[in-house]
């Protein structure tokens, strides 16, 4: 039986480190775990209860729903913008958290882990992604972590999927989150 981790990038930019340290986790999932990138945050609208309406949510924010609710665990990757999460990110999770108490996120592990260029890693907007999704249902990982400074030099020539010690830390959320999808579907 495979693992399946839906994977949200908080950053759009196409040059994204959060976007290849994502590349890298689906590279180096463990056997038995499949990775899938969410492609359209860009197109999700902002949640508004208003359009959040049975029979005509909008098409990208129900294809996100789709995906979640087909995940076993969700890995969020974040930068660090203004010392706090995207707002592309906290709109997912906005969506993912309902209908109230049976939102796609209810339940089922999550972590967050990312890149930003400043000396700490974005470590400030990863605490506000697993806030957000302890509140909205997520069973948050809080020992799962992973924050790399100095994104900018560090992968100006190198890609995360050939940092070997970012290999390794991927390895290890990921082990901790394949190991909570097993605790969470018994």
């Amino acid at each position: 039986m495979s693992v399946r981790i839906l994977a949200l990038v908080g950053s759009l930019r196409a040059g994204s480190h959060n976007r290849q340290l994502a590349e890298a986790a689906a590279k180096h999932a463990p056997e038995g775990v499949e990775i899938e990138l969410f492609a359209g945050l860009a197109d999700v609208p902002f949640y508004n209860e208003d359009i959040d309406v049975e029979g005509s949510v909008p098409a990208a924010a129900a294809r996100l729903r789709e995906a979640a609710g087909q995940a076993d665990g969700f890995l969020l990757f974040s930068p660090e913008y203004n010392g706090t999460i995207p707002a592309v990110l906290k709109n997912a999770i906005d969506w993912l958290s309902r209908p109230y108490g049976a939102g796609a996120l209810s339940g089922k592990p999550a972590a967050v882990v990312g890149t930003a260029f400043g000396q700490f890693g974005g470590v400030w907007a990863q605490d506000e992604a697993r806030k957000a999704l302890g509140i909205a249902g997520g069973t948050v990982l809080e020992d799962a972590k992973l924050s790399i400074p100095g994104s900018v030099t560090r992968f100006a020539e190198t890609h995360p999927a050939d940092d070997a010690e970012v290999v390794t830390g991927l390895t290890q959320v990921l082990k901790q989150l394949t190991a909570s999808t097993s605790t969470a579907a018994a």
